[in-house]
């Protein structure tokens, strides 16, 4: 039987993910990951969209109906707000591939600006369409 001191120091843990809020940096490039899946699916949404059209004028409308319905209508919103979100997120990692803006202030500040922008725009959008 080994006893504590033959394990060796008690060493204090790593805090646990219950205590440890994640910077807002961290959070944004989760979402980033989320939104390029997302984009993935709302592209499938567009090619059956498209795909029914080059099918039959009835399956055309049983999709769009599908699309158009208020869960689409939500869904497809969702995707416009993926598309800016993972839009502007890509263009700030671009700049920061150029060593500007990476100091903590500066990519804190970045981060909030794509959240902003990213609504606006998915905002502008859906009023223009």
């Amino acid at each position: 039987m080994t006893t504590s001191e033959e394990r060796g120091p008690r060493r204090p843990l790593s805090p646990h993910l219950q205590i440890y809020r994640l910077p807002l940096t961290a959070k944004l490039s989760i979402t980033h990951r989320l939104t390029g899946v997302a984009l993935g699916g709302g592209l499938l949404l567009v090619l059956w969209w498209f795909t029914a059209l080059a099918i039959s004028p009835r399956y055309f409308a049983l999709v769009d109906g599908i699309l158009s319905s208020t869960i689409g209508g939500l869904v497809l919103l969702a995707a416009v707000w993926a598309f800016w979100f993972h839009f502007l997120n890509g263009l700030r990692h671009l700049v920061w591939d150029t060593g500007r803006g990476i100091e903590n202030r500066a990519a804190e500040r970045s981060a909030w600006a794509v959240i902003v922008l990213s609504l606006l725009l998915t905002l502008v959008t859906a009023l223009v369409a």
